[in-house]
């Protein structure tokens, strides 16, 4: 085991590089975690072989810190998390010394972090995408609240070209805002009247999140796991606070399509297909792609979809590796920081519901939220009875928060 190089494991702060770490981490793997946060929670697990904090990462120190992380623990490959940390990585792809990232090319990452040009590439391959458009001047949006269909959901095309110019003008970056009436959507767009951009505007798609999960290789799709969104953060929509495994004999003609779609981006390695499902109708459209491993990445980990040991050995060991199980599909996984507000917010706060659609039912939440502690095969974002302390470390960072906040 001690044979293997080690692999650099960057972007502790979430639930996604902690999964990282102890998969690798229990399959002998020596791990090197870096951190930009020195309380990010993976820094505790127990699965790493060294953790190290990093100010100022995305710098010419930062640069120069991983490089030295090389050398200090020797030649070996990278995995990051964030779509802010795999670009920068791909800029500077060659400026690490021993340390080689396993990131895309910068023409292919951009085809999956542009959602305008996501969603052309899917809709000529026949996916079902939502009806979408750039106001690229005040006159646009002015046409939009006359002419487009409400409500929607506005988002940013490419969240990381924006990020700057937004926080330089004092407006905070939100993934998905909900306009119910052409008032509302004009008075949100006036926010960005001084920037000078705006976001997409997106037809709203009724149902729950529909994740579809892939490792792509020399065009075929080598791994493949999928679930459904049970409770999301926020309550209208967001990521998953809690969420379920699917059979992977379920959806079987949009995970070709899905497939399909990576390849025709040119995508090598993991990804997500996100679509919007609708029980009621059984339509299913593509909100986006995401280049990189997902918040609910735990699930796939305790289901035994390793992705994150597939793309170490694949990808950086240059392996011809072919899983032969196939993953659990009765698992259950929960977020308990966001189950706890997105509770609280339906409980105490259902005026903040954007979306007029959502369906507030206080006491069936509380239920599902109380019954799920004793329901089998359930697992946690970050708690684990193997590795305890980033759980702890959890706390007390939640803990540090709120009296700040006071």
């Amino acid at each position: 085991m001690t044979d293997f190089p080690p692999c650099y494991v960057l972007g502790l702060e979430t639930q996604i590089g902690l999964a990282l770490v102890r998969e690798l981490g229990a399959s002998g793997i020596p791990v090197i975690g870096i951190a930009q946060d020195e309380s990010a929670v993976g820094l505790a697990s127990r699965f790493l072989r060294a953790g190290v904090h990093v100010d100022n990462l995305r710098s010419d120190s930062g640069i120069a810190a991983i490089k030295a992380l090389g050398d200090k623990y020797g030649p070996g490959v990278m995995l990051a998390v964030s779509e802010v940390n795999i670009a920068w990585l791909i800029r500077h792809r060659s400026d690490f010394g021993m340390i080689r990232p396993l990131v895309p090319d910068a023409e292919t990452f951009t085809r999956v972090i542009d959602k305008k040009i996501t969603l052309e590439l899917a809709s000529s391959l026949g996916i079902n995408v939502p009806r979408s458009t750039q106001p690229n001047t005040w006159d646009d949006v002015e046409k939009l609240v006359r002419e487009f269909p409400f409500p929607a959901v506005m988002k940013w095309a490419d969240p990381a070209k924006v990020m700057k110019r937004l926080s330089e003008h004092g407006i905070p970056l939100e993934k998905a805002e909900y306009v119910n009436t052409p008032a509302e959507f004009l008075a949100a767009a006036t926010r960005y009247r001084g920037v000078g951009v705006w976001p997409l505007i997106q037809e709203y798609c009724a149902g729950t999140g529909l994740g579809q999960f892939f490792f792509m290789h020399k065009g075929e799709a080598i791994r493949r796991f999928q679930h459904i969104r049970i409770a999301e953060w926020p309550p209208e929509g967001g990521f998953s606070s809690v969420c379920d495994a699917v059979p992977l004999d379920r959806f079987v003609d949009l995970q070709e399509l899905s497939i399909a779609l990576l390849r025709k981006i040119g995508w090598e390695g993991v990804a997500m297909v996100e679509y919007r499902f609708d029980p009621q109708t059984g339509r299913a459209v593509l909100m986006e792609i995401n280049g990189r491993f997902w918040g609910s990445y735990p699930l796939a980990k305790a289901c035994g979809a390793g992705f994150g040991l597939l793309s170490y050995r694949v990808l950086g060991l240059g392996e011809d590796w072919r899983p032969a199980s196939q993953p659990l599909a009765n698992m259950r996984c929960r977020m308990m920081s966001t189950e706890l507000k997105r509770l609280f917010r339906i409980i105490l706060q259902p005026n903040k519901i954007r979306d007029q659609s959502f369906v507030i039912a206080p006491w069936k939440e509380f239920a599902r939220f109380v019954s799920d502690y004793f329901r089998q095969n359930v697992c946690y974002y970050v708690w684990s009875w193997r590795d305890p302390k980033p759980f702890i470390s959890d706390i007390q960072n939640m803990l540090s928060q709120l009296i700040k906040k006071k």
